[in-house]
């Protein structure tokens, strides 16, 4: 039943993102796999909160990098 009440959530999380922007998207992508990540590792390590909090922030940052490069795939070359 825990398992159906979080995937009923994160549905309805994803339902909102539907009008996002592609850089929006991109963060958000980031920030998810990143706490997804971060919350595997630290459970693993004793600590999922902080894993979790970690893993968001590295996300976030991952997201932003992939989010500037395909911006500058996207501009004409000078």
């Amino acid at each position: 039943m825990k398992r159906l009440c979080i995937a009923a959530i994160a549905l309805m999380a994803l339902a909102g993102c539907e009008s996002m922007t592609p850089s929006q998207t991109n963060l958000a992508g980031g920030t998810l796999a990143g706490a997804a990540g971060g919350a595997v590792i630290g459970a693993l390590a004793g600590n999922a909160a902080l894993g979790t909090a970690i893993g968001a922030g590295v996300g976030l940052a991952g997201g932003a990098i992939y989010n500037h490069m395909q911006q500058q795939n996207q501009q004409p070359a000078q």
